[in-house]
């Protein structure tokens, strides 16, 4: 008899935890996974998935407005948010079930039902106990709420997916990722859009240069952007809600969304009376490989707070399974992990940004690049595209790339392998580029700038 009666037991059906649980049961171990909520975690349900298919559906009130500019006569058009939402939610639900089919042909063990953990060794759902050699925690997070009067009033990017008609005004809270893109689907949409920033600059972490462009590009479309403002306090009216701000002003608005972070969901799984540690925020403290101060407990993805990407979730569990069930002991790699933000117009990027390239390296070399899009020089719009390398000059290593502009995001995937690869700029100039495309511009900055 087996000592054990799972070899892993997962915890959380996300794209880390799922990924982890199917190469693991393929390897020949014996695994379960319970999740509470849904198949596919944040991504699939309230995130990744669903948010782009809203960032497709409100930018086709520009695509119509610069068809014109080439010929077409596009007639009267209305907009459906109850319609969007019935066929999103239809896809949703598809992609739940081929989760369910990956796990159940793979042979995992599915528990649609909260776990909790007992001991290094003990899961508990409900009323029943399993025994498992390893445990891997894979929760993801929650959005995260300040603490002023009124928050009851505000919805996160969660709600945001499911509500039941679309507003005519919305405060959007917070200057990360999400509130950036929800900014640029609500105002896509024609909803008359505000976004708050307590800071100097949004979107911390990524380039300056990219962070100044898309400030500017929002504005130019006709979003009230503000920093260095923050909310006070929210009261509830017959009309929607007000917004007492740290400025002395009043926002009022039908709805307010705050996107001001998000919280490791490790709350009440029975990990600190396990003996785990966890960060200030709540994040499982893992080693290289994943592994907790608990030699029989992991941990990958948003748990973790190491780079909250539903890919590395997905790379994080695949080295797990190897290291646990492949005898081949495997370290994830967050090196030059490329990120893209479905702002409007897109951020790309990937490697160093100028500000930590400067940090680590004696001399940098900055090239960059602004001009008008080929397609809007026919449609009259002031759209500017943003492109910008950073190289080392002792090696002429490239060390990151930056892009805003259309279609950002497919763009840098194919510059992250170069980066990847530790390409030079000589071997970018030594490119050919596909003209006329934006990407060309890559390989044809030739003069570094000042």
């Amino acid at each position: 008899m087996p000592e054990h009666e799972y070899d892993l037991f997962s915890i959380g059906a996300g794209s880390g935890g799922v990924r982890a649980s199917r190469v693991a049961a393929g390897l020949g171990a014996r695994v379960a996974i319970a999740e509470e909520r849904y198949l596919g975690g944040t991504c699939v349900n309230v995130g990744c998935i669903p948010k782009k298919l809203l960032v497709y559906a409100s930018h086709y009130g520009e695509d119509f407005t610069d068809a014109e500019a080439y010929g077409w006569s596009v007639g009267e058009r209305s907009f459906s948010w109850p319609r969007l939402i019935e066929n999103k939610n239809r896809e949703i639900t598809r992609l739940n079930g081929i989760y369910r089919e990956l796990l159940d042909g793979a042979g995992v063990q599915r528990i649609d039902a909260r776990a909790r953990i007992i001991d290094p060794h003990t899961v508990a759902v409900g009323e029943r106990r399993f025994s498992t050699r390893h445990i891997l925690v894979a929760t993801g997070s929650w959005p995260s709420l300040p603490r002023i009067p009124g928050i009851e009033y505000a919805i996160t990017s969660n709600e945001a997916f499911q509500l039941k008609e679309l507003p005519q005004r919305v405060i959007i809270v917070g200057g990360g990722y999400i509130g950036v893109e929800f900014a640029g689907i609500f105002h896509g949409m024609g909803v008359e859009t505000t976004q708050l920033y307590r800071g100097r600059l949004f979107l911390r972490g990524f380039d300056d240069d990219v962070r100044k462009t898309l400030a500017s590009e929002m504005r130019k479309k006709g979003i009230d952007l503000r920093f260095q403002v923050n909310v006070e306090r929210i009261e509830r009216t017959d009309s929607g809600v007000v917004a007492t701000l740290s400025d002395g002003s009043a926002l009022e608005a039908d709805q307010i969304m705050y996107a001001t972070g998000r919280t490791p969901n490790t709350r009440d799984l029975g990990l600190v009376e396990a003996g785990v540690e966890l960060d200030p925020k709540g994040a499982i403290i893992v080693d290289a490989y994943s592994r907790s101060n608990v030699p029989s407990i992991w941990a990958i993805g948003d748990v973790t707070d190491r780079i909250n990407l539903t890919p590395v979730a997905i790379h994080e569990g695949m080295a797990l399974a190897a290291t646990l069930f492949e005898k081949r002991p495997t370290k994830p790699d967050h090196e030059d992990v490329p990120s893209a933000v479905f702002s409007q117009p897109q951020i790309g990027a990937v490697g160093l940004t100028e500000a930590k390239a400067r940090e680590r390296y004696a001399e940098v070399e900055i090239y960059r690049s602004e001009f008008r899009p080929l397609k809007h020089t026919l449609t009259g719009q002031e759209e500017t595209t943003m492109m910008k390398l950073i190289v080392d000059r002792a090696s002429d290593r490239v060390l990151g790339a930056h892009m805003v502009g259309s279609d950002a995001a497919e763009i840098i995937q194919g510059i992250a392998i170069a980066i990847k690869a530790r390409a030079s700029k000589a071997q970018f100039d030594a490119t050919i580029g596909i003209h006329p495309t934006t990407a060309e511009e890559f390989v044809t900055l030739r003069a570094p700038v000042s």
